[in-house]
C-alpha cells in the first residue's frame, strides 16, 4: 500500500482490496502472498468484506471484487457517471475494431486506475480487471495522463521530452513497459473544459500488435476519444 492510516484494520482491508485489484481473484494464499498479512487475519477480513458486497467470489471460489464497489465508484464525484456509462459502447466498438482488449483510465495520485474495460472475447489477450491501479510511468495509459498534466505533477524522473512528444503527436504507445510481451496505445480523453480526464486505451501481445502499435490503432483511439468526450 502507499499510505498507513494508523487504523490496523482499515489499513489491513484496503491492503486485501489493492491485492485484488492489482492481481484480479485470487485464492486466499495468493493474497495472503500479497499482502504479507497472516492467513487467518486475511481470511477474516475476506469474509467479512464479502458479507458487505465489497469482495465477492467468482465460479472456483476465488476472492474478487464486489460489485458494491462498482456501484459505489458510479457515484464518485471524481468520475463523471455519464463518462463511465458512455464508455461501455465506446470500449466494445474499439475492441470490436482493433481486436484487442480495451480499457479507460483515470489518475489516482502517482497511479492510474482501470474504470471501465471491454476484453476481447477469446484468444490470447491482456487482462486488465476494472478497479486494477497501475503505475502512471510505464505504458502508454500512464504516459497519456501525465502528457496532458503540469510539470508540477510528473513524478520524478519522468522523461519530460518524451511526455512532450506524445502531447504532440496526440497519442501514446507502449512496447513491454507495463509488462513483457504486452504492447499498448492510448489516446487523451478531453472534458468539456479541454483538460485531460481519462485515457482511453487499447493492449494486447506484442506477437498481434507489433513493435509499433501506434500507427496503426491511433486513428481508431482518437476517434473513440474524440466520441467519449463528447
Amino acid at each position: 500500500m502507499d499510505s498507513l492510516s494508523g487504523v490496523g484494520v482499515i489499513d489491513k482491508s484496503a491492503a486485501i482490496l489493492e491485492a485484488l485489484a492489482e492481481g484480479g481473484p485470487a485464492s486466499l494464499a495468493s493474497i495472503v502472498e500479497a499482502t504479507g498479512l497472516s492467513r487467518p487475519t486475511v481470511h477474516r477480513l475476506a469474509v467479512a468484506l464479502e458479507s458487505h458486497g465489497l469482495v465477492g467470489r467468482d465460479e472456483r471460489g476465488r476472492f474478487r471484487l464486489g460489485v458494491r464497489l462498482a456501484a459505489w465508484g458510479r457515484r464518485a464525484p471524481s468520475l463523471s457517471t455519464t463518462l463511465l456509462e458512455q464508455s461501455a459502447g465506446v470500449l466494445a466498438d474499439l475492441r470490436d475494431e482493433t481486436g484487442e482488449s480495451a480499457q479507460l483510465y483515470v489518475r489516482d495520485g502517482d497511479h492510474r486506475v482501470c474504470v471501465a474495460a471491454a476484453e476481447r472475447p477469446a484468444g490470447l489477450r491482456d487482462t486488465v480487471p476494472v478497479g486494477a491501479r497501475l503505475p502512471l510511468v510505464a505504458g502508454s495509459g500512464g504516459k497519456v495522463l501525465l502528457a496532458w498534466a503540469e510539470p508540477t505533477e510528473w513524478p520524478a524522473g519522468t522523461d519530460a521530452t518524451a511526455l512532450r512528444a506524445v502531447r504532440q503527436r496526440g497519442w501514446a504507445a507502449s512496447v513491454a513497459e507495463r509488462e513483457a510481451g504486452v504492447a499498448s496505445v492510448s489516446a487523451p480523453v478531453h472534458g468539456r473544459d479541454g483538460a485531460v480526464i481519462a485515457a482511453l486505451s487499447v493492449s494486447g501481445p506484442i506477437d498481434r500488435l507489433g513493435r509499433r502499435p501506434g500507427p496503426r490503432y491511433a486513428p481508431a483511439l482518437v476517434r473513440g476519444a474524440a466520441r467519449l468526450g463528447r
